[in-house]
């Protein structure tokens, strides 16, 4: 069996790896796989998200481990330090010895570091890795509380997502660029002045059309000197001033580089060494190295295609970039600087509203080459794929206003334009997937193509080619409904129908499911009906609402009182812990900072929560499909590191939104400083605390499929705080599909988060003053569930194991104790010996 040995394990690596074992499904090669970091590939270019949990695991790519290919040997935290070329071997870091049939060299690129005095001092970093941003969160949580500044030296793509990352972390960031605007590779003049506009309003300070001369230990601080004769005391400097590629195992084994470094390769990245190839930020394909992903992902699919018999080469790369800084859209495709002759440039420049959009063109007004996008970047995506080609209309008119212009539309897609370029995904391969294959939603498509599957930016695209194929995609809520749920929402509201049998029978039929009776009592609730144990809507509810409890696997039920914003007093700890020790209950402290009893029967859940009703709890909704808990960290008043009262906002929004029924459940969480100890930004809405106010995030779950959430508004005062995430639970509570939470939610809408931020920042449907009134309504009608089953006997008669025997205890539940407290013992399922 042929070895093909792989030096380097990134991001690039890895996407050979999968490639090369997708096209050699017999298995005749075998592939190991040296790298130099202690873990598996990880995302590389969503690096910056890091700070955001501070969770390696969120990084990781799929299956990068190969746990479960045999053909596959990965060999982490050894490095690959010497190619023998005549023998066709490699050695390691450890004096290990590796033969090879074919060698891959994937050893990226090194960050560039000016030779600054200086740079050495403590307190000077790179942005490269993940223990890089360990080393600056360390660095930066020694300086303590108070008002601390880091500098930024490059004010290119990596140098704002430095800055981003910093000032996510607490910190003032100051970026410093030698060229005279940020981002210089991808924007123009006119583009990057607005960008310093709406960076600078983020409390990033620019510094452009200068150099560092010298950086100096001033104490505990730095002082770094510019060349404009600036000083700036900082407490911590990264250099982010461009990557240069790693050749050094290239040049030491006398394989060709290029002029400006890169292991040389041809058009099929093979080197002067026909056994040994190059991919990736390491690789000069005909002289030209590539600092960005999806340049390296066409590198390895080429790769493995030479290896496996298949005629392959480099295509033409797409260079096109599309990023959001801070909140910032910002994008450019193509010829972005009119560098082709004869060229013409289209611009507005729309500085009320913050954006502007340019195209280059070709002389006669009628090819687009490139183009340039800040602030706004909806049409990034079609107009990138039409580079090279006709214009639908008139230039002018595509960068017009939206609703004064000439919009382009999927239908202006040649099949061969590229949809996806991470994975080199064309229209054609797409429209083939979903009218040859009958992909027919977006998750079909991304498993089947790979589209989406990267970056993210081209998946709305998908959906509009799925409607341009005619691929009608169901809305109805069940086979009962041919309404989506939304469209039930406001029938419901428009008429002000109040039970499930008058629904079905003017806009239903059949007598319902499982599906739809959930789903109209969440709506009826949602709307203010009453009690949902209340007349025929406790018919509807499924098992745990039906009773107000989260049924386990064994038939009993879980017990959870609201503990808003995790605050407790000792009294109260005392009243849950009683209750337990009185009715026998397994209790646990959840991640959601309550207190979870386990183990009580049906006919003990009215006297269990008796007791804790009258001692000031009420239900923690754990079993509804609603607001769960508002997570909190102690904030200002305890915490060194607070700016603002975590716990006050945290139990003021618990409270104000309990018992909000919503298309599934919502949770949420509030942080005391960027340090993030609430996890907010893991939440369906979470807030941060600045030293001028709140950061609020939207869209972020937990779960299956976690995601972060994106930042809505930035430093708002309280009361703008609130009434936004008012109007953003009300607009996703009529709007959201069944069982849909926030995330995908929010992907899905026309426009996504821009379109979201227009609805209820700024009311451009008019529509937030019914969404606030419909807050107030709410609020102003709450009541406790639990307290209303204990003041109604005949709520309470539906707790009991059996109807014509009260009292009775389910004799097929039982229990057993482990760890000093009682689990559950399943009948018919053998116990695992421990």
């Amino acid at each position: 069996m042929p070895t093909v040995v792989v030096a380097g394990h990134g991001m690039v690596a890895h996407r050979f790896v999968e490639a090369l074992r997708a096209a050699d499904a017999a298995g005749e090669w075998r592939v190991v796989v040296f790298g130099e970091e202690s873990r598996p590939a990880y995302d590389r270019v969503a690096l910056t998200s890091y700070v955001d949990s501070w969770d390696p695991a969120a990084l990781a790519l799929p299956g990068s481990d190969y746990a479960d290919d045999d053909t596959v040997d990965l060999r982490l935290g050894e490095v690959v330090v010497s190619v023998d070329r005549e023998a066709r071997t490699v050695t390691t870091a450890s004096g290990h010895v590796e033969p090879y049939d074919s060698l891959v060299l994937a050893t990226g690129s090194r960050p560039f570091v000016p030779p600054v005095p200086g740079r050495d001092l403590p307190g000077v970093f790179v942005y490269r890795t993940i223990e890089d941003l360990d080393a600056i969160r360390a660095a930066a949580e020694r300086q303590g509380r108070g008002r601390r500044a880091a500098m930024v030296i490059g004010g290119g793509l990596l140098g704002l997502e430095a800055a981003k990352a910093l000032r996510d972390m607490g910190l003032s960031p100051h970026v410093v660029e030698m060229a005279p605007r940020l981002m210089p590779l991808q924007v123009d003049d006119g583009g990057g002045g607005l960008l310093r506009r709406l960076i600078t309003n983020l409390d990033v300070t620019v510094h452009t059309g200068t150099s560092t001369d010298a950086i100096k230990a001033d104490g505990s601080r730095l002082l770094a000197r510019l060349g404009n004769a600036t000083e700036l005391d900082v407490d911590l400097v990264v250099f982010s001033a461009g990557i240069r590629p790693r050749d050094d195992l290239a040049r030491e084994s006398g394989l060709d580089v290029g002029e400006r470094g890169g292991v040389l390769v041809d058009a099929t990245c093979r080197t002067s060494d026909s056994a040994v190839y190059a991919i990736g930020e390491c690789a000069a394909v005909e002289g030209r190295v590539y600092g960005i992903v999806a340049p390296g992902y066409a590198m390895a699919e080429v790769v493995a295609a030479q290896l496996t018999g298949t005629t392959a080469s480099f295509p033409e790369p797409d260079t096109a970039t599309k990023l959001k800084l801070m909140g910032v859209d910002v994008a450019s495709f193509g010829d972005a600087h009119a560098a082709t002759e004869g060229a013409l440039e289209v611009a507005v420049n729309d500085a009320v509203a913050g954006t502007y959009k340019k195209l280059v063109v070709t002389g006669d007004g009628r090819t687009l080459l490139g183009g340039v996008l800040v602030g706004d970047a909806a049409e990034y995506n079609t107009l990138r794929a039409l580079v090279g080609r006709p214009l639908p209309a008139d230039p002018g008119a595509l960068l017009a206003p939206a609703g004064g212009g000439a919009a382009v539309g999927v239908d202006a897609l040649p099949d061969e334009a590229q949809v996806c370029s991470c994975n080199g995904v064309s229209k054609g391969a797409l429209t083939r997937a979903i009218t040859e294959d009958g992909r027919d939603s977006v998750a079909k498509l991304k498993a089947c193509t790979r589209a989406g599957t990267s970056c993210g930016s081209c998946v709305p695209m998908l959906a509009k080619l799925l409607n341009a194929c005619g691929v009608e995609q169901s809305k109805a809520l069940c086979e009962h409904f041919a309404q989506s749920r939304a469209e039930l929402f406001e029938i419901i509201r428009a008429t002000r129908m109040t039970t499930f049998s008058e629904i079905v029978s003017r806009y239903g039929t059949g007598t319902g499911c499982a599906v739809c009776k959930p789903a109209v009592a969440s709506i009826l609730a949602t709307l203010g009906n009453g009690h949902i144990l209340g007349g025929e809507q406790a018919a509807l509810q499924d098992t745990n609402d039906r009773f107000l409890a989260n049924i386990q696997r064994n038939g009993s039920y879980s017990v959870v009182p609201r503990i808003p914003g995790g605050e407790i007093t000792p009294e109260k700890l005392m009243v849950i812990a009683q209750v337990a020790q009185d009715f026998g209950l397994y209790t646990k402290i959840t991640g959601g900072q309550r207190i979870d009893l386990f183990g009580a029967t049906v006919d003990q859940l009215p006297d269990i929560w008796r007791r804790l009703v009258d001692a000031g709890f009420e239900s923690g909704h754990a079993y509804g499909k609603s607001l769960r808990t508002v997570k909190s960290c102690v904030g200002s008043t305890w915490c060194r590191y607070g700016v603002q009262d975590s716990v006050g906002l945290a139990i003021d929004l618990e409270l104000r939104y309990r018992g909000l029924r919503s298309p599934h459940k919502i949770k949420a969480g509030v942080s005391g400083c960027a340090r993030e100890c609430a996890e907010a930004r893991g939440k369906d809405f979470g807030v941060i605390a600045t030293e001028h106010g709140w950061n609020l995030y939207v869209g972020g779950n937990g779960g299956a499929t976690p995601r972060h959430a994106e930042l809505l508004v930035s430093d708002v005062d309280t009361e703008t705080l609130v009434r936004t995430i008012d109007r953003f639970l009300m607009f996703y509570v009529r709007t959201a599909d069944r069982l849909q939470r926030t995330a995908p939610w929010i992907e899905e809408l026309d426009g996504g988060l821009g379109h979201l931020r227009a609805v209820i920042v700024d009311d451009s449907l008019g529509i937030c003053e019914d969404l606030d009134a419909a807050m107030a309504k709410h609020i102003e009608g709450y009541t406790d569930e639990w307290r209303g089953v204990l003041e109604d006997p005949d709520k309470l008669a539906r707790f009991s194991s059996f109807v014509n025997a009260p009292g009775t205890p389910d004799p097929s539940i039982s229990f057993r104790a482990e760890r000093e407290q009682k689990i559950p013992v399943l009948l018919g399922v053998p116990e695992v010996p421990r």
